[in-house]
């Protein structure tokens, strides 16, 4: 990634296993609604809190993600989780990207279903100091309250919210089902010709 000074820079991570038309357009909703400079998705090698969440390998997922969000020159990919290893932790990619950026305005975009949960991050105080949150709401898990955490910056996205899961999408190829209108086709031809979920 080329450095910069004096942007709005967002991240989106997750599995993305497989990458779907719900991640695009919450990243396309973040990026327009706060006029962000660049928005940088991050596939985690592992989730800290969904430890069997994954079911191919990082090079499939880092595949389907490039595959899905070539074309736009809005999106950026880093691998810096992958390329680490082991458990992905928010802090560890923060502080990285942090280093890298240091004058810059940063973004951690989450749902709002993970809002409970930001109490068991790990390092969160120091997390809620590095950068703000944005978070969009899933249909279906609405945000009943924001998490007590001293220095917490928390903001909201009005978004297109669809009620698409991965762990939907790999049913539905494990029963024969077509992942049309759910993905970009792109990531339905790499699925299919690596014959992945099956």
């Amino acid at each position: 990634m080329r450095r910069a000074t004096g942007l709005k820079i967002g991240f989106l991570g997750g599995s993305f296993d497989p990458v779907h038309f719900g991640h695009l357009l919450a990243a396309q909703d973040v990026y327009e609604q706060y006029k962000l400079d660049r928005l940088v998705l991050v596939p985690a090698a592992q989730a800290p809190l969904k430890p069997q969440e994954m079911q191919s390998t990082p090079g499939d997922r880092l595949a389907m993600l490039r595959a899905a969000v070539e074309w736009d020159k809005r999106f950026e990919i880093s691998d810096v989780e992958l390329q680490r290893g082991g458990v992905s932790y928010t802090i560890d990619s923060v502080r990285h990207f942090r280093a890298m950026f240091p004058q810059d305005e940063l973004y951690w975009i989450i749902g709002g279903d993970q809002l409970p949960q930001m109490n068991l991050w790990k390092n969160i105080a120091e997390l809620a100091g590095m950068l703000e949150f944005i978070f969009l709401e899933r249909p279906g898990h609405p945000a009943k309250q924001t998490p007590d955490i001293p220095g917490l910056r928390l903001r909201r996205c009005d978004g297109h919210l669809i009620e698409i899961s991965s762990s939907e999408l790999r049913q539905r190829v494990g029963q024969g089902l077509s992942l049309h209108y759910f993905c970009p086709q792109k990531v339905i031809t790499y699925i299919e010709t690596h014959k992945l979920y099956r």
